[in-house]
């Protein structure tokens, strides 16, 4: 230990970020502790990704506007010094560090600017105004509190070595007397107001704890409600959106507060937003930058790979609004100026998608969950398992159906169920096997602590839950890679059962799958749909049922898209050996059936009589604008009870 500490000390530490503190905390940190408190130490690019569109952006271009003006450069200098900064979940303070770092930068060039031609300065401490007291943090845990303040320090010093450099002049603050304000405290409980006025706030930033709401402890959960026990819905949230509530209540004590936080990605998709950004907006809060879904990188030790958005916010109406675009969740950022952002981060009106019980647009078939065997796995066979039974019991043929799950689909898989629907009693007694596991079926349902389980006891060779179309159906997977630029979708006969991870829509036809398959169709998806981590996560509720269909598309136009989605499955059937996950890939789909597509494409944008968009981020504002008119066409849609699936009969 004390070799360790000697090679430590011999180490010139002057030229290292202090923000390197924060990212020592968590590599020491228990696993399942940095889980629970949702800590995820920041990089310095992650933390300019919101400093920068927050305040420090605008203060450079203020800066390059005015630098050869040593009046204009004064009055600057001295506003530099009336900002304050919050940060409500501050860690070891690598947002505050880093923000005082860029500012102490910033006015070094301010003396610069104002001294151009002067030979020295007499005394430096005189013209430099910025300090660490200008900087506030919250933090639940007492040492990375203790870290932030110290961290705070370490910067000066450095900034101020660096002024030294410059200028000729050694400069220390020493002793100290002046010192950063950090709260050991939990931000949800304690008045922010006992911490800094909200008065003399300018800024409140900073990345609260990722605990999405499956992953909150009940404490947590309580703390979400108590928060938001004014709102309906509140427990879908995640417990990031505790903090922009009480960040908007800073606000309406001072409305020139501006605000970031890097948050968790969910809150800006699903039915996450109906709630969050419904009050934020009712509150008048205004999203003036975004950084849409990335993946967020920190500097620690066995870092997590989170998927983040940022979100600045204001109750000013600020002109200037910009969003961050990117490719992937591992690409950089494109930037496009919006005319307004809405709570889903994109450039189009203030709509909130509701899950809807039917269709918005009427000549559209339903969207029904695939059946649910409630089985423990008892009535699910892997192809060895099925041909083993058949092996000795070939009678069972004929009640045994491919089980189609959105795995089973996408990648080609077989897997087999046992479907007794039509099964007579006298032939059910004989198969010894297959009794078997409607017997073990019997008794899981009869140990389940949920009564509907229970009940389903009594018709133990029966799936729980049976939504088997008659007919021909689209079969539509939860869930889908964010690589694949089409989600892959296809029609299967009736004799195929479809699992409950997949959707399916019985009575659809070659216009509905072209329509499903399009780019209209798959940004409509990326823009709304929840996220499994970072995977695409498809509903009916909210992303089938409120998509806005071509509003009056001609026969011409439906039988164009129909012959292109035709062209799409013979595209598919050229390579009977390939999944859909080896065509889909983008670095192994097929060029033609990536022309298939693209002419689909082209073929749905025409019936939207709309054909010249130039990014995905056109084509989401556009189908905003189609559902605010679709909607607004009609009365809200009546509460309706939604019906059990069809159980055993």
């Amino acid at each position: 230990m004390r070799q360790e500490l000697l090679e430590c000390c011999a180490l010139d530490w002057s030229r290292i970020s202090p923000a390197i503190f924060g990212s020592l905390f968590q590599s020491i940190m228990d696993k399942q502790a940095r889980r629970n408190l949702g800590a995820h130490y920041t990089s310095e690019e992650n933390i300019l990704k919101l400093i920068k569109p927050l305040f420090l952006d605008a203060l450079w271009e203020e800066f390059e506007k005015i630098k050869h003006n040593r009046n204009r450069l004064f009055e600057f200098h001295k506003k530099l010094r009336q900002l304050n900064f919050l940060d409500p979940a501050c860690g070891c303070g690598n947002f505050l560090v880093i923000a005082y770092r860029e500012l102490r930068l910033l006015e070094l060039e301010i003396l610069r600017a104002s001294r151009a031609g002067e030979q020295s300065f007499l005394d430096v401490h005189s013209l430099l105004h910025l300090n660490v007291d200008q900087f506030y943090g919250i933090e639940i845990e007492e040492f990375p509190a203790q870290i932030a303040q110290v961290a705070l320090w370490l910067m000066d010093h450095q900034m101020n070595l660096l002024v030294s450099e410059e200028f000729g002049l050694y400069f220390v603050r020493i002793p100290l007397q002046t010192n950063s304000t950090i709260v050991c405290g939990n931000a949800l409980t304690i008045d922010w107001k006992t911490v800094v006025s909200p008065w003399r706030v300018s800024y409140i930033l900073g990345n609260p704890p990722f605990v999405g709401k499956k992953e909150q402890t009940s404490e947590q959960k309580k703390e979400v409600v108590g928060i938001f026990n004014d709102v309906k819905g509140s427990g879908v949230l995640d417990y990031v959106t505790c903090w922009y509530k009480l960040a908007i209540r800073q606000m309406k004590s001072n409305e020139n507060i501006k605000a970031a936080f890097v948050s968790t990605n969910s809150i800006a998709q699903g039915e996450q937003v109906c709630v969050w950004g419904n009050w934020m907006r009712s509150q008048g809060a205004k999203i003036f930058f975004a950084h849409r879904t990335f993946q967020w990188s920190n500097e620690a030790r066995g870092k997590a790979a989170v998927h983040c958005v940022i979100v600045g916010f204001s109750l000013q109406n600020i002109s200037s609004k910009i969003i961050f675009y990117y490719d992937t969740p591992k690409s950089d950022p494109q930037t496009v100026k919006a005319k307004n952002i809405n709570s889903y981060l994109a450039d189009g009106p203030d709509v909130y998608i509701k899950s809807r019980t039917i269709p918005l647009s009427m000549d559209v078939p339903e969207m029904k969950y695939g059946s649910m065997p409630i089985d423990n796995g008892n009535l699910i066979l892997s192809k060895e398992q099925m041909e083993k039974l058949l092996a000795a019991e070939p009678e069972a043929k004929s009640y045994i159906r491919q089980y189609m799950g959105g795995d089973e689909f996408i990648n080609n898989l077989e897997r087999y169920c046992l479907w007794l629907v039509d099964c007579p009693p006298s032939l059910l007694r004989k198969m010894k096997k297959v009794r078997e596991s409607v017997e073990r079926n019997r008794k899981y349902r009869l140990g389940s602590g949920r009564e509907a389980t229970k009940k389903l006891a009594e018709k133990a060779a029966l799936f729980g839950e049976i939504r088997q179309p008659d007919g021909p159906y689209l079969i539509v997977p939860k869930v889908s890679s964010e690589n694949r630029h089409y989600m892959p979708v296809g029609f299967c006969e009736p004799k195929i059962i479809a699992s409950g991870t997949t959707l399916i829509v019985p009575n659809a036809k070659m216009y509905h799958f072209g329509v499903l398959q399009s780019e209209m169709q798959m940004s409509w998806m990326r823009q709304v749909c929840g996220r499994m981590k970072s995977d695409y996560q498809y509903s009916a509720g909210i992303v089938y049922n409120n998509f806005p269909w071509p509003e009056k598309p001609t026969e011409k136009q439906k039988q164009a898209i129909e012959a292109a989605a035709r062209a799409v499955l013979d595209a598919r059937a050229q390579f009977p050996g390939s999944s859909l996950a080896d065509l889909y890939d983008p670095l192994t789909m097929p060029p033609l059936l990536l022309k298939a597509h693209q002419t689909l494409d082209r073929a749905v944008d025409a019936a939207y009589g709309k054909t010249n968009f130039k990014t995905e981020a056109e084509r989401v504002a556009f189908l905003f604008e189609l559902y605010q008119k679709y909607t607004s066409l009609f009365a809200p849609e009546k509460p309706k009870r939604i019906r059990n699936a069809r159980t055993a009969p």
